[in-house]
């Protein structure tokens, strides 16, 4: 006994004299830590410094943020582990099938994710804590575990937040609620630079930190995977096990993991009376979350939540009268993370045969999926399957049976030269059974996010997902781009994104670009409405005209159809009226108090990243008469516009629009034209039955009053509309288009204008929709236009920019900017 008390002396004699070899955060950023936010430079530096001063960390920057911000990891274990790093990685890779040595046994790998929302500050201030505590004082766990901490996925936001706290705060903490400190202007910092959310873009990974983060955790692929949020600062904090509904492959082992962690945390927060709940609000079933996807790929993903968000500053007045501080929001979660870090320890071996197992159990539905279209859209799905490592092919078979997407029924699907297969047959089948699962099952309709999400609708491919492997081969890709002299003109097709840009790559070479709204046969080649032309004549003052065109055709990886003659054997002829140039427009998106910085950053992210297009950004209080003259379009995007477009305004509006100018309205923004008389869109009413007899009111029961709101809403479901093709705002469509609809909101077929796309029947393909919203869905309009005077409004009820993924929306949105006349 005296030896075992002698041994632990000099084990913790030997752990403070380490201690004392490495500064703590306090002592390295020189204030007492907690009393202020650490800017996201100084994160980078002591890290830095942890990695130069301990033998027990190792860190790796993965990329830059837009802003140019460092995006890093922390790889936090015993000394031996971190010199075989590379073969434990390995070995790890193996149990998922992914590499091929003998596989882990004994380690487990837990990763840590901080400030994903940049004003949930106090994450990051818990990575820093946690790491010194991981190296000083819990040593023991590293022995059999790796930890990853990645400190702030959100470089960007975090400190767009800090910064503007830094700014406005008093000199003494302030906590009453009312203080400007405590209550963020328009341009939050809980978004990225594009105002995207990240925690919702795991699965789309349409933004460049998403896209970084997810090479290097594919290389990990970790057993645990937590991530660090914040909440509303009134609440006690929660933590796993997750809410209903669990969406239905996650495994027994994960689920039941989830709740053993969570005895163990509420073991700690017992100990020192800290609220805490469980099994409430947040779900496992959207995939595209920092719990679910990590969960999707075998981990144990969970999501912890603090309390504080964006108001709580470094002290906030909660309504039960204390001050939570930002010590104590970083202190909650440092307690969380460290006690996830314990289980694993304590479970390294029960890890490792679980997950082996996940990789292992392939009992799929579906065996293949097949999809075909037009080329761009195979390989923009081509795009986000290489990001996930999912491997794919082609088939050759002629046709495939199984649930035809676009019939929402079985059947066959005759196949054609564009298509990819992908067989659930992999490493990632889990995953590939979510994202392209036909119909989510919801056990529980309570869910926090959009319940449908598959890929073939989102691509605007037509599908088939089948009971039996389907044979392939490897896919790859060609177009025909060639250079020729002595042509009429150059002619690309017009149906994806992808021509878009194309387009605007032109514009900005300053290469003159005609459409046409009607086909036409010309030197072997049919050309739909839509199509681009450039020709020769128009482009008389560019001296390198064709190595241009070949050039730019390249890099988009376009073909250009060569046309020798302005004489068509069918259809009109190049001289035809309607063949117009595409002039190049000034655009304004209007931004600040009232829109939505969600749909702004969408709009934002579109011009600037799918497009590559110019455009100027406009104070929602800058917008008059002599701004409006300056622009041809003006994007309102999805927002509250009551108190933006008064009456005064929207006749304004109104009378630039009738000399020439274009709105193009996306979602809430329309109900603005809907309540004024001085538009055509109308809010669709549902016809009430008369009461026949006089009725009691119905009893309720109040803790079934939550279900009872959702039977009024409609959380991210899928619907089947009806495209015009004719009009310009629906070129390059065929005549389905699959929308995501987001709310309940609906309006009345245009009187006057036209209805593009349209709900005509409301029968629900996918997703969720509360009994009482469908009546109400039936014959509305989803896209359409009014003509005024000169100029035009378009309509998007439905936002199909809807966080960057929906990608077979964009067209329509390409086509409102350039098309529409």
């Amino acid at each position: 006994m005296r030896f075992k008390i002698s041994l632990a002396l000099v084990l913790a004699s030997f752990i403070t004299v380490f201690s004392q070899n490495i500064k703590s955060p306090s002592q390295f950023l020189g204030y007492p830590f907690g009393s202020q936010f650490t800017r996201h430079h100084e994160v980078v530096d002591y890290f830095k410094y942890l990695a130069k001063n301990s033998d027990n960390l190792v860190l790796e920057n993965y990329g830059k943020t837009n802003e140019r911000r460092t995006l890093q990891v922390a790889f936090i274990s015993s000394k031996s582990n971190l010199e075989n790093i590379e073969s434990i990685r390995k070995q790890h890779l193996t149990n998922a099938n992914l590499a091929n040595t003998s596989g882990l046994k004994d380690k487990a790998i837990v990763w840590l994710s901080y400030n994903v929302h940049g004003n949930e500050a106090s994450a990051t201030e818990a990575s820093i804590l946690t790491a010194y505590k991981l190296l000083t004082e819990k040593q023991a766990w590293l022995e059999n575990t790796i930890v990853i901490i990645d400190p702030c996925l959100n470089p960007d936001g975090r400190d767009r937040y800090v910064n503007w706290f830094n700014q406005v705060k008093n000199r003494n903490v302030n906590p009453n609620p009312l203080a400007l400190e405590h209550n963020e202007s328009w341009l939050q910092g809980r978004p990225n630079h594009y105002l995207f959310d990240l925690n919702r873009d795991w699965a789309w990974v349409t933004q460049v930190e998403s896209q970084q983060r997810l090479k290097i955790y594919n290389k990990w692929m970790p057993h645990i995977h937590v991530d660090f949020h914040e909440q509303y600062y009134n609440n006690p904090y929660y933590f796993a096990p997750a809410a209903e509904p669990f969406h239905e492959i996650i495994t027994k082992f994960q689920r039941d993991f989830q709740g053993e962690i969570g005895k163990n945390n509420a073991k700690y927060f017992d100990k020192e009376g800290w609220l805490y709940f469980t099994k409430e609000s947040f779900d496992l079933l959207y995939p595209s979350y920092g719990d679910t996807y990590p969960t999707f790929n075998g981990a144990i993903g969970m999501t912890y939540e603090q309390a504080g968000h964006g108001r709580a500053g470094l002290g906030i007045k909660t309504n039960e009268g204390d001050v939570l501080t930002l010590k104590d929001r970083l202190t909650h979660h440092t307690t969380t993370g460290l006690s996830t870090v314990e289980m694993a320890s304590k479970n390294a071996s029960k890890l490792n045969t679980e997950f082996t197992k996940y990789f292992n159990n392939r009992s799929f539905k579906y065996k293949s999926y097949v999809l075909q279209g037009n080329s761009d859209k195979i390989n923009a799905l081509k795009k986000l399957l290489d990001r996930h490592e999912i491997k794919y092919g082609k088939t050759n078979s002629p046709s495939v049976t199984g649930f035809v997407y676009n019939k929402n029924k079985n059947g066959q699907l005759k196949v054609n030269g564009d298509n990819i297969s992908i067989s659930t047959n992999q490493p990632k089948g889990k995953l590939i059974e979510v994202l392209f699962e036909p119909k989510t099952r919801i056990k529980d309709s309570l869910t926090y996010d959009i319940t449908s999400w598959s890929l073939p609708y989102a691509y605007g491919l037509d599908a088939v997902a089948s009971k039996k492997e389907v044979t392939s081969t490897a896919a790859n890709s060609s177009n025909n781009i060639v250079a020729k002299n002595n042509v009429y003109a150059y002619a690309f097709d017009w149906n994806h994104i992808s021509d878009a840009a194309l387009l605007t790559d032109f514009l900005q070479h300053k290469i003159r670009v005609r459409t046409t709204s009607k086909a036409m046969d010309n030197s072997n080649q049919k050309l739909k409405p839509g199509s681009l032309i450039v020709t020769k004549r128009d482009n008389k003052h560019l001296k390198n005209f064709d190595d241009l065109v070949f050039k730019i055709s390249k890099k988009h990886q376009k073909e250009n159809k060569h046309i020798t003659t302005g004489l068509s054997t069918n259809g009109v002829d190049m001289g035809s009226y309607s063949v117009t140039e595409i002039k190049k427009k000034k655009i304004a998106v209007l931004g600040g108090k009232g829109i939505s910085t969600l749909s702004y950053g969408e709009v934002r992210y579109f011009l600037e990243q799918d497009l590559n297009y110019d455009y100027s950004a406009i104070r929602t209080s800058d917008l008059s008469a002599q701004v409006l003259s300056k622009f041809n379009i003006l994007i309102l995007p999805n927002g509250s516009y009551s108190g933006i477009l008064s009456k005064d305004k929207l006749k304004t509006l109104k009378s630039w629009i009738s000399k020439g100018g274009k709105v193009i309205s996306i979602g809430y923004a329309n109900q603005v034209f809907a309540n004024s008389k001085e538009f055509g869109l109308t809010t669709k009413q549902t016809k009430k039955k008369k009461d026949t007899a006089k009725t009691e009111p119905k009893k309720r029961v109040y803790a079934e009053s939550e279900r009872e709101q959702i039977k009024n809403l409609i959380t991210g479901a899928i619907f089947k509309t009806h495209v015009d093709t004719t009009h310009p705002l629906g070129f390059g469509y065929d005549s389905d288009y699959f929308t995501l609809k987001l709310g309940t909101s609906s309006f009345d077929y245009l009187k006057r204008g036209h209805n593009v796309v349209t709900l005509d029947d409301n029968t629900l393909i996918a997703g969720f929709a509360g009994s009482k919203t469908l009546t109400k869905q039936k014959k509305s309009l989803i896209f359409g236009t009014e003509n005024i005077g000169r100029g035009q409004v378009i309509y998007l009820a439905d936002n199909p920019l809807f966080r960057g993924f929906w990608d077979n929306g964009k067209l329509f949105f390409a086509n409102a900017l350039f098309m529409v006349k």
